[in-house]
């Protein structure tokens, strides 16, 4: 696994640490649109799905953590806050397909951990498009080593993440 495959960027937006993602998909905006907007789609890569319209302004109980809608631009943007964070979609068109971009302000989560559970979710969106399905396990086989990989890229202590994966993910074998 090389850092190559860690592909989420650690950037300062005003004044507060954010994830983002970047990825090519070869499906067109409303396809992708349909997927991270409509909750019968979501929840097949992405955690915690809400049911929402999504529409503006709307707020969901997602039991004991509050999400709230704040921008929703059909078929290119859908924003929203959770836990005080903003988090967004974002998609353009890229030839016949599109380009997607996720952006999470973390503030003080662990950024190597945080960047390895968004990128293994993400992961699952493409086989979704094409319809099929990446199992939780599947997306998860390389957390370990993407991980180290975010953890080295951003400098940042690597023990959280590792405490998470001992507790979380299966044994890995030798």
């Amino acid at each position: 696994m090389t850092d190559d495959l860690a592909y989420g960027t650690l950037e300062t937006t005003e004044g507060r640490p954010t994830l983002r993602f970047e990825l090519a998909l070869a499906y067109p905006v409303q396809r992708v649109w349909q997927a991270v907007s409509t909750p019968e789609e979501l929840r097949c890569f992405f955690p915690g799905a809400a049911d929402w319209g999504p529409a503006k302004g709307e707020s969901i109980d997602l039991g004991g953590a509050t999400l709230e809608i704040t921008e929703v631009r059909p078929p290119h943007r859908l924003a929203w806050v959770m836990a005080g964070q903003p988090q967004s979609f974002e998609l353009h068109p890229d030839g016949t397909g599109c380009r997607l971009v996720f952006v999470h302000v973390i503030d003080d989560l662990p950024a190597a951990q945080t960047a390895t559970g968004w990128q293994t979710y993400l992961s699952r969106l493409e086989p979704h498009l094409a319809g099929g399905h990446l199992s939780d396990e599947d997306a998860h086989r390389h957390w370990r080593e993407i991980h180290e990989a975010y953890a080295a890229r951003f400098g940042v202590d690597p023990e959280p993440g590792r405490r998470w994966a001992d507790q979380h993910l299966p044994a890995v074998s030798a």
